[in-house]
């Protein structure tokens, strides 16, 4: 089952400190919904640990996220796959693109594709998509909040 989640998050922060965030493990751990660990392997890989409740299923997920198409400090790609056990597994990635919004200001914009199998794609898209939706909006305004604070 696969889903498409967009939208953007104006950040109280210069383009160049949102990039800097964007490639910050400890931030990103702090702002990915559910993360318990996320250990770099090199400039564009990173190991991470994620438990998520969909429905009535919990499951950890032990996955690998990788950074592409890096264009600093505009836009990049950032791809995850997670495998939950059991529970199944959870693919995807988001297209990211910051833009300058005067000279504090930036707003960052993402096209998120995701999808996911095994017992969690058995839930149903509605409950799938409306959890996507809500951890891809809870994600990026976390996000905001640290590095705009």
């Amino acid at each position: 089952m696969a889903l498409v989640i967009e939208g953007e998050e104006r950040i109280a922060a210069p383009v160049k400190k949102v990039w800097e965030a964007l490639n910050d493990p400890e931030i990103l751990k702090e702002a990915i919904p559910g993360c318990q660990s996320l250990e770099k392997n090199s400039d564009t890989e990173m190991a991470a640990t994620v438990v998520l409740k969909i429905g009535p299923i919990k499951a950890t997920f032990n996955g690998e996220v990788t950074l592409k198409n890096l264009k600093p400090p505009h836009s990049y790609t950032i791809q995850g796959e997670g495998k939950g056990g059991i529970a199944g597994f959870a693919k995807g990635g988001a297209d990211v693109t910051l833009t300058e919004d005067g000279p504090d200001a930036t707003v960052l914009k993402y096209a998120a594709k995701a999808e996911v199998g095994g017992k969690i794609a058995q839930l149903g898209s509605r409950l799938i998509q409306s959890t996507s939706k809500k951890l891809a909006g809870q994600f990026f305004s976390t996000f905001g909040d640290k590095v705009g604070a």
